[in-house]
């Protein structure tokens, strides 16, 4: 059997992989990053949205190449017709861009190449290596062929399937009520507004909400994330949206050029995203905002750490877990107690009737809020409907 060997192997290459390589292999380490299908970013599983506040901060630049839109605001509405509209005057740079994401994997992953990185395509971790009790490698299948990896230390970025944790003795078990169930269209000949993302909150999209996001030329993607045990009667995702869809006139001529589907995780973060000799990153350690899905920024960022103390420890040859607890401070202290706060408001959101999140929006949009985040939104809440952050309080 080909036997590989290397400081560190990346399974995944997605943004928090390939951001985790990036960083592995500026600090020094021989680093292989692994993907398993024939393109990085495709196929697409992800709504492309993010916002611009977070790129400075994990060195990205803002490029043309991969962005396909940038927009003035957000409108949220409810089922019952009130909205709120946001623009960059409220929301600063939590306003954002829609990409087109394959092509901002790909950056990220040539950035990890250009770094140092070796990239290998098509190849799927099977299973990891144990000698005497200690994690010391991955087994593979590269093109049809049987390898082994041997690594001082593996990093897990494949996603919210991940078996590598799994594999390596840490619970990645997700509860029914912290996962939602997705899916979303590419449309075109649609008559929407062309710079402003939109979400549907309410009984149309139980437990989530339905999104548009514009990518120019009428087209955009038009998706809900749902969850399941609180739809009516076995229907699924498929049947919120095109109920939805159907009822709005914007879309009577519209057509779906593709289709894309796909879980993602609702939970505030593992209670341990590392163990001896392992590290886990992105979704593949639940670090996702509950209350919109979104997991780019936070992919990126934990990858970004993980690439920075992977390194120091390189220096020392300590990848034990005890070694690896910077990266728990890094990520917790930067996100931990919003990842909470969030799940908090979601499980309080999914409780709400139309008539309710009908009187929240109209407060919103009424108060006089200056910076426009989930954070003051709450606060804003918090006075007139404390049962919404029942529970923690102590985070607003």
């Amino acid at each position: 059997m080909k036997t590989y060997t290397c400081d560190v192997v990346i399974v995944g290459a997605g943004p928090a992989g390939s951001m985790a390589a990036k960083f592995c292999a500026l600090g020094g380490m021989d680093t292989i990053l692994l993907e398993k299908k024939a393109e990085i970013g495709a196929p697409l599983r992800c709504a492309e949205g993010v916002s611009k506040a977070w790129l400075d901060e994990c060195g990205i630049e803002a490029d043309p190449t991969w962005i396909r839109a940038d927009m003035k605001g957000a409108i949220i509405k409810s089922v019952k017709g009130t909205t709120y509209q946001l623009d960059e005057s409220k929301a600063g740079n939590e306003v954002g861009y829609v990409l087109e994401r394959h092509l901002f994997d790909k950056a990220l992953a040539k950035d990890a190449a250009n770094a140092g990185a070796k990239i290998m395509m098509r190849t799927s971790c099977t299973g990891v290596i144990r000698e005497d009790g200690k994690l010391v490698g991955i087994k593979a299948k590269s093109m049809g062929e049987e390898i082994e990896i041997r690594a001082k230390v593996i990093v897990g970025a494949d996603g919210y399937e991940s078996q590598v944790g799994r594999w390596a003795g840490i619970d990645t078990t997700l509860k029914l009520s912290d996962i939602d169930s997705c899916i979303q269209y590419r449309m075109c000949n649609i008559d929407i507004t062309p710079d402003y993302c939109e979400f549907v909150i309410g009984s149309c999209a139980p437990g989530g909400y339905i999104w548009v996001f514009p990518k120019g030329e009428k087209v955009a993607n038009v998706g809900i994330g749902v969850a399941g045990q609180l739809c009516n009667k076995g229907a699924d995702a498929k049947y919120y949206l095109d109920k939805w869809i159907a009822e709005d006139p914007r879309f009577k001529n519209g057509q779906i050029l593709e289709i894309m589907g796909g879980f993602v995780s609702t939970c505030p973060g593992l209670d341990s995203a590392v163990d001896d000799n392992i590290i886990l990153v992105g979704d593949a350690a639940r670090i996702i905002d509950p209350i919109t899905g979104g997991g780019i920024c936070h992919a990126c960022r934990t990858g970004m750490y993980a690439g920075k103390v992977l390194s120091e420890c390189n220096k020392t040859g300590d990848f034990s877990k005890k070694a690896l607890q910077p990266y728990e401070k890094m990520w917790r202290d930067r996100m931990e107690d919003k990842l909470f706060r969030n799940w908090m408001a979601k499980e309080k959101l999914a409780t709400l009737d139309d008539d309710t999140i009908d009187e929240l929006l109209r407060l919103i949009s009424t108060a006089d809020i200056k910076n426009v985040t989930v954070y003051n939104l709450l606060k804003a809440i918090k006075d007139k409907f404390p049962k919404v952050v029942e529970g923690f309080e102590d985070l607003i």
